[in-house]
């Protein structure tokens, strides 16, 4: 029996063999990117420089609404999470048939100068009309049309070999630019102040249309990237090939083949809808999906929500980017290392512990500060404060609580994001689970609809002047996220489908 074991293990000396092989076998998913077209890497690039853009901007809206614009809370809240996050939720759908009907590259200059004409409406007016007008809900159309432009691209730039790590990829680019968005924003926010003004040209541009500024350069450098992609380029096993785009109407005015193609792909769209309205899985996937709404709502927190808490309660110029960084920077190291250890546990089981971890998270938002004051007094509270946030005097306890929740959420992330898109696709019947992937998208709207009560909630419990009662509006938003969890136990014999490979 003894000697059994001893030839189960392997001897001493191959330990380093079977080390040096696993790290060859690790560091060869990224070598195979050495002989990648250049469109892929440019993909890459483009995506950076499209996260950079939007976090910048999500991040400033309902900061931007209320001191440039002069709404309150509630109505900055219902523009944003009412009407802008729909919108742009609709035009996403429309914009897949659009890309297939238009043309990859096309769809990418047409997004990109329609998100340049918005950002620099924003920046440089202040009249409302013409900032919501020809600013905001331009600015919904030109970002939807970004969206599944990348995912194709990724998969049409991208070999057999190649699409796994592409797509890895670009999830740990997503997260850097969030990353690096974060910290712009409390850059110009601590260098302007946060009620300042940048002098250009004899123009007063505010702090928070500087930040659109900012954004507006980053949209600049699409330009460049984008002409650069070759013309129908595809990579292939065999090598590159060249097939001219699409063009669906080829004769006319270039604005009424526009129309035609819009119009076109809209029908296109219900089209889809009416096909997966007649089949079964369909309603088990838009339930799973509804629940997952609850968690992206926290998601919605940190852009819509925390910004104007941290302000309130931490004051102007609160390293609030920072704060959210974490979530950011862990979630690049996360994502890969957890999905690696939870392969053999359904997509189903993952996302409710994932849930679960994630709605925790919020809870220590609405704990009382005094329990957290020893901390901020101590050696980890001057460590967060002094050297990574670069405060000065004395941590206030919602430091410590917040980069607790960023730690706890970002576990719960990472066991539960990756495998909602695998749990459509699972879900989905043979031959669609593209069109069930395109619904994943339906959370985030959920997730912003339900955060449009944030503005109600800052109002009552967090207001710009008075007394604030912060944690009672985070309980009530973690008692929300808590729907996801329960629901899905609750309702796991009614939507729960089996997995192939797993047994659990």
């Amino acid at each position: 029996m003894g000697q059994a074991i001893k030839e189960t293990i392997a001897p001493e000396e191959t330990v380093p063999a079977v080390i040096a092989t696993g790290l060859r076998g690790f560091l060869a998913k990224f070598t195979i990117l050495k002989g990648a077209q250049r469109e892929l890497w440019l993909t890459f690039l483009i995506k950076l420089l499209i996260i950079l853009a939007y976090s910048v901007t999500n991040g400033t809206l309902i900061l931007w609404l209320r001191s440039d614009l002069g709404f309150n809370d509630q109505h900055a809240f219902v523009l944003v999470a009412w009407i802008w996050a729909p919108a742009m939720t609709v035009f996403t759908l429309l914009a897949g048939s659009l890309t297939d009907a238009f043309g990859l590259r096309r769809t990418f200059f047409l997004g990109v100068f329609v998100c340049l004409v918005a950002r620099a409406v924003m920046a440089f007016t202040t009249i409302r009309w013409l900032a919501l007008a020809g600013g905001l809900l331009p600015l919904a159309i030109g970002e939807a049309l970004g969206t599944p432009v990348l995912i194709a691209a990724a998969r049409r730039y991208s070999t057999t070999r190649q699409r796994s790590i592409s797509f890895s990829l670009i999830y740990a680019i997503m997260n850097i630019g969030f990353m690096i968005a974060a910290g712009i924003f409390d850059y110009v926010r601590q260098t302007l102040g946060e009620y300042g003004h940048l002098n250009l040209f004899g123009l007063e541009i505010t702090t928070y249309r500087t930040l659109f500024l900012v954004s507006l350069g980053f949209e600049l450098l699409l330009l460049p990237a984008i002409y650069f992609l070759r013309r129908g380029a595809e990579a292939t096993d065999e090598g590159v090939t060249f097939t001219a785009e699409p063009v669906r109407y080829a004769t006319g005015a270039f604005w009424e083949r526009t129309f035609l193609t819009v119009r076109d792909s809209a029908l296109d769209t219900v089209r889809l809808f009416r096909r997966l309205l007649s089949q079964s899985g369909f309603y088990r996937l838009l339930t799973f999906l509804l629940l997952i709404g609850f968690l992206k709502v926290i998601i919605m927190l940190m852009y819509y929500v925390f910004p104007t808490f941290g302000i309130r309660e931490l004051g102007d110029g609160a390293p609030i980017g920072h704060l959210l960084g974490i979530n950011y920077l862990l979630i690049i190291f996360l994502a890969p290392t957890i999905g690696a250890l939870t392969q053999q546990f359904s997509a189903y089981r993952m996302v409710i512990v994932g849930g679960a971890i994630c709605a925790a998270s919020v809870f220590v938002m609405a704990l009382p500060t005094g329990w957290f004051q020893a901390s901020a007094n101590g050696v980890i509270g001057q460590w967060l404060g002094h050297d990574y946030l670069g405060l000065k005097g004395g941590i206030h306890p919602y430091y410590i609580m917040t980069a607790l929740c960023m730690i706890i959420y970002s576990v719960g992330e990472a066991f539960y994001a990756p495998r909602v898109y695998e749990y459509a696709a699972a879900i989905a019947p043979r031959g669609q689970e593209a069109s069930y992937g395109a619904l994943s998208y339906i959370p985030f709207l959920i997730g912003k609809l339900l955060v449009g009560f944030g503005g109600y909630l800052l109002a009552a419990f967090c207001p710009a002047h008075g007394p604030r009662h912060s944690g009672t509006m985070w309980l009530i938003f973690a008692l929300a996220a808590s729907v996801a969890p329960i629901g899905l136990i609750a309702l796991r014999r009614y939507i729960r489908v089996p997995e192939a490979g797993r047994q659990d």
